[in-house]
């Protein structure tokens, strides 16, 4: 997008005034959106953006500014902002660009720019009618949403480091609304991966949009959730958001080297039981939160936080790793060229255990078995955290029992990674877009089926002495 030799000499002027560090980010992106509601599609837009952010690190300080005119003229004119904020001992810079290759490619598929739109669109009324037709008497909305986005940015810095790359995602949402007399419940899929467009073709939109209506339904005829601490098997087709949510922001290295994170100053201690394994691996194919280079240019690679309970690692950018010594692992991320990358999870996950799943829904006895994970909050400083039950059951005598609908889960994210009894040989992703610090980037995660001894559960109904479930 930018000769190199044009950026070699916007590297120079940014530490024209002093400075330890400087990189640019180019972005050229391209993308693609159709929505539709109550049964008509309400917009298909598709839009393009370009742009470049420029930085310099000196000490502990970060100035950066960002343009959308790619001229060697634009470029010079936002380095000149950064380096007057770097004030300090000039030094001589000889920059020679060098390309740097990643450790993982991904193979797109077919890609989104080669598909028309009509076949797009017919991918989401597809999924509309779908979910319409499961119960037209209860289904009374059903919002369907399509996305692609084709990124190519070129990234270089002072030490030399030059890398083009290309990322290419994929998403569908479902979400259905059902309603009984004043009931109302809702159901929602989601699929999303780097990957083109025959995501669709491994994932049928049909499919999608009937789990979610099936969903929605059911939880009509659901019993009201029971409350108190008991135990709780959480499925592994319930996704990772518990595991995202309560332990992965905590293990971002800025936020421990703030001391805002739970996990600050416990490297080498235990901190989970001895079956838990977390991991963050942005290499992972088929991901939505994949990538070959995080937004620093740094080469992805599988990154083990948690090992057998103990924790290891944190997930650094380059800033964060030069304030503890060491080099970052590519967890740099930012949402697009206006704003400086920040440490980020990519792809997140208990890693699977050796258990047969139906075996620790038996093991538990009672409780309640979580099939799919609502939204939630944590306190990333003291790891509290509430999470609501999108989908789960009531377990009577070590089989699952009848649905429950208005579940919460209520607990402290290390407490819980301890009390967890047995882990399941599956795994099941769920993906979505985090957010942190107003920017929004696209992530996955995932656990296996799991027992934790006991959580807090909140529901309508009440539970016994010691968790029993009182029938209703």
């Amino acid at each position: 997008m930018v000769d190199r030799q044009v950026l070699k000499e916007i590297l120079e002027i940014a530490l024209g005034n002093g400075g330890d560090f400087a990189d640019i980010y180019i972005e050229h992106k391209k993308v693609t959106g159709i929505g539709c509601e109550g049964g008509k599609i309400e917009k298909v837009h598709s839009g393009l953006d370009v742009g470049a952010g420029i930085r310099v690190l000196a000490g502990e300080s970060t100035a950066y500014a960002y343009t959308n005119d790619l001229t060697r003229r634009g470029l010079a004119e936002a380095a000149v902002v950064v380096s007057h904020a770097a004030q300090g001992d000039k030094k001589d810079y000889s920059i020679d660009l060098r390309r740097i290759l990643p450790l993982v490619e991904f193979n797109f598929g077919v890609r989104p720019d080669q598909v028309k739109t009509e076949k797009k669109v017919v991918a989401v009324e597809t999924a509309d009618r779908a979910a319409r037709a499961v119960d037209p008497d209860h289904i009374k909305q059903v919002i369907v949403g399509y996305g692609d986005v084709i990124q190519n940015v070129t990234i270089a810095n002072s030490d030399g480091e030059y890398v083009e790359d290309e990322r290419i995602r994929t998403r569908l949402m479902v979400q259905v609304v059902a309603a009984e007399g004043d009931t109302i419940q809702t159901g929602y899929e989601a699929v999303g991966s780097m990957a083109g467009f025959d995501l669709l073709e491994r994932n049928r939109p049909e499919d999608l949009a009937g789990a979610a209506a099936t969903r929605a339904v059911k939880m009509l005829r659901a019993r009201p959730a029971p409350s108190g601490k008991m135990p709780v098997v959480m499925a592994g087709e319930a996704g990772g958001t518990m595991v995202h949510e309560a332990c992965g922001h905590g293990l971002e290295a800025d936020l421990v080297q703030k001391g805002l994170s739970v996990y600050a100053g416990r490297k080498g201690q235990v901190v989970a039981a001895r079956p838990v394994t977390v991991v963050d691996d942005a290499t992972l194919e088929d991901r939505y939160g994949s990538y070959s280079f995080d937004d620093e240019g740094v080469p992805a690679r599988k990154v083990v936080l948690i090992k057998d309970g103990v924790l290891e690692d944190f997930l650094y950018d380059r800033l964060t790793a030069s304030k503890d010594g060491i080099r970052s692992n590519g967890h740099g991320r930012r949402e697009s060229y206006q704003q400086k990358p920040i440490p980020r999870m990519g792809n997140t996950y208990i890693a699977s255990g050796r258990e047969d799943p139906d075996r620790l829904i038996k093991e538990a006895g009672r409780g309640v078995l979580v099939t799919k994970m609502g939204g939630g909050q944590v306190n990333t400083t003291t790891g509290d955290f509430v999470f609501d039950v999108a989908e789960g059951f009531l377990i009577v005598d070590g089989e699952k029992g009848p649905m429950i609908r208005g579940a919460t889960l209520t607990g402290n994210g290390p407490e819980v990674l301890k009390n967890i009894r047995m882990v399941g040989k599956d795994l099941g992703f769920t993906i979505g877009t985090c957010g942190k610090d107003g920017q929004g980037v696209p992530v996955s995660d995932a656990q296996p089926t799991m027992w934790i001894d006991n959580i807090v559960v909140g529901g309508t109904a009440q539970a016994g002495e010691n968790g029993r479930i009182r029938r209703l």
